[in-house]
């Protein structure tokens, strides 16, 4: 993946399931964002935004961030309402999928391939990680796995019960939800035993989505005895990105950095 010579990507070319073009939005798309020309692992990017829109702070920067440690990085164009569930899901797992497909023209490993959230697109990468498949029917990127190597949510809506954030619930189920879909949909109610390692982080004194999401997350995960890195920072609001003027969140890159290093990404 050399320099910008691919930009909005379309994630499928013969046009996306589920598309109306009356909601305004285009197909979604993969932005890529090369490290270099070494074959390294990827980190694909969900920004957040309640399902309702996608956060510019955490596009772009982030993937530059991740680029700053040699690792290659995309940025998901997803779905948001009125678009519901299982667009959104539809979207991340191609993402994974197209990208695998593609490691040769892209120069990535196609076993490293990781997905990070922030906020409602934690959520969509909590997603990825549970309801992911092996291969389907389909197109040739639709044959291949969608199983992300690595999963990373960032200040994360995990649960769509008690602790869960009621406006990304009713953004990607609408009012009238069947509840036994919240629940399958709860990451902390759905891990699985082949998921792949994770790592979190939030703010003890976060506002927006509580901190239990990504404690119980964490819980649930350890009974299943997948290795999750996790950082609780005691200070900070939701929605830091980069936490560039929190010099004590901010710590959160470096340590993804090592993080992922450590997976050889």
């Amino acid at each position: 993946m050399k320099g910008n010579d691919y930009t909005m990507l379309k994630l499928w070319e013969n046009g996306a399931p589920y598309f109306n073009p009356d909601f305004g939005q285009p197909e979604p798309t993969l932005t890529p964002y090369p490290a270099g020309d070494e074959r390294r692992g990827c980190v694909i990017v969900a920004p957040g935004g309640g399902y309702a829109g996608r956060a510019p702070h955490e596009g772009e920067p982030i993937s530059r961030m991740i680029n700053k440690a040699g690792i290659h990085s995309f940025v998901l164009n997803y779905r948001v309402a009125p678009y519901r569930h299982p667009v959104m899901l539809e979207d991340v797992t191609r993402a994974v999928r197209y990208v695998r497909y593609h490691a040769d023209r892209f120069n990535i490993n196609p076993g490293k391939i990781g997905i990070l959230g922030f906020s409602a697109g934690g959520h969509l990468a909590v997603t990825a990680c549970e309801h992911f498949d092996y291969g389907k029917e389909g197109d040739e990127i639709d044959a291949v796995s969608s199983r992300p190597d690595a999963g990373i949510l960032c200040y994360p809506v995990v649960s769509l019960k008690k602790y869960g954030h009621g406006g990304s619930k009713e953004n990607l189920l609408g009012k009238d939800h069947d509840p036994e879909l919240a629940e399958k949909l709860s990451g902390e109610l759905s891990v699985r035993d082949d998921m792949p390692p994770m790592f979190i982080w939030h703010t003890f004194e976060d506002g927006g989505v509580h901190l239990r999401n990504s404690l119980d997350m964490t819980a649930a995960l350890k009974e299943k005895n997948i290795p999750t890195e996790l950082h609780v920072f005691p200070y900070g609001v939701h929605g830091l990105g980069l936490a560039e003027n929190n010099a004590n969140v901010a710590q959160w890159s470096a340590l993804l950095h090592n993080w992922l290093l450590m997976y050889n990404f």
